[in-house]
């Protein structure tokens, strides 16, 4: 209970002047889009509408002539409908806990228009993901997270690097030399998960492959998360965060490598392959300007800058001194009663998705 000795006696009229300003403050002040951005909005939503029977919102329309403070767009149509772009997403075929058809219906009901599905090491369920997204009216980018090794000179310095690879709706040139690189990554992922149970063994957390095998599913490379996973349901961590923190996070007690190839390497595969070369969550990393250095003189093409958060000034600005793409997704897994970002939830700049789309 509050002593009324401590309530404010505030002049109304000012209380509501108050309120009327920090509302305003919150919600952020509202522009026209500059005829650049204008461009490319018709540029992005023509694209997005292409193959689809419905025609594209109109760029006359008041409701899609209005971005926010930096630059994204709220509402891209009539009637306040979004062009929503969800650029980083997981399903059964890695680590995710969603099969591709029920990922694209859980986007479709988050309002992404474009889906693009990006699994550790495989592009096994991009056939599936396409198939639902005829259903529901969105339109599929071929992608997959590429796991890689930042090695300079200095081997003090080495850690892993995820690469992102986009691709057209037809998907990846020469298709046989992506594949044999991800492969081999994939073959690798099996040792290393083998690797890790036998150290949690060592430190007396008893685990079985076919425990971790089952997790995974049938044809799926295991990764980290399945080790986790099954380490929460043998009652050795109460959930998957501390699994991570306490033992397989990077250079962890149970932590393995696997096979996985230098990072400029497979950026050079993607760059054959007709693909973009995206660094993935680049705030993880223990030296992003040096990776991110050296991967520019291998032909990255951008790295990820935006989050559900906002954008990271930081990477931001790398991105622009090194003349990179900015992008950003949610890097949603479907984690059950986990706290991560939703399907849909990062909010692109149109001109980031038309140097994108270009």
């Amino acid at each position: 209970m509050v002593d009324d000795a401590f309530v404010s006696k505030e002049n109304p009229k000012k209380a509501k002047d108050k309120k009327k300003k920090n509302k305003k403050k919150r919600g952020g002040t509202k522009k026209k889009m500059t005829a650049e951005q204008t461009l490319a909005f018709k540029a992005v939503t023509e694209w997005v509408y292409l193959d689809q029977q419905s025609s594209p919102p109109s760029v006359s329309s008041a409701s899609a002539r209005v971005v926010d403070d930096f630059g994204v767009q709220k509402t891209m149509g009539r009637g306040g409908e979004k062009v929503v772009f969800e650029l980083h997403s997981h399903s059964k075929c890695s680590d995710g806990f969603l099969s591709p058809s029920k990922l694209v219906e859980r986007a479709h009901g988050n309002g992404v228009k474009v889906l693009a599905l990006t699994d550790h090491d495989t592009m096994a369920g991009i056939p599936e993901a396409m198939e639902a997204a005829r259903r529901f009216g969105i339109k599929i980018i071929p992608g997959v997270e590429i796991s890689t090794i930042y090695s300079p000179r200095n081997t003090e310095a080495e850690e892993p690097v995820h690469i992102l690879a986009y691709y057209s709706c037809c998907g990846p040139a020469k298709f046989e030399e992506l594949e044999n690189l991800l492969a081999n990554i994939r073959d690798g992922r099996y040792l290393r998960a083998k690797d890790m149970i036998l150290k949690l063994n060592k430190l007396n957390l008893p685990l079985k492959w076919e425990h971790v095998a089952r997790i995974a599913g049938k044809g799926v490379a295991p990764g980290r998360v399945h080790v986790a996973r099954a380490m929460v349901e043998a009652g050795h961590v109460e959930n998957l965060k501390q699994a991570f923190a306490k033992y397989l996070y990077d250079g962890g007690p149970a932590y393995s490598t696997g096979s996985e190839p230098l990072a400029e390497e497979a950026i050079q595969v993607i760059c054959e392959t007709g693909g973009l070369a995206v660094l993935a969550h680049p705030w993880a990393l223990k030296n992003p300007v040096a990776v991110i250095r050296w991967l520019k003189d291998a032909g990255l093409h951008g790295l990820e800058v935006y989050r559900s958060d906002g954008k990271l000034a930081v990477y931001s600005d790398l991105a622009d001194a090194y003349g990179l793409l900015k992008l950003g997704g949610s890097d949603f897994h479907g984690r059950v009663g986990n706290s991560e970002s939703e399907l849909g939830s990062v909010n692109l700049p149109v001109l980031a998705l038309h140097d994108f789309l270009k």
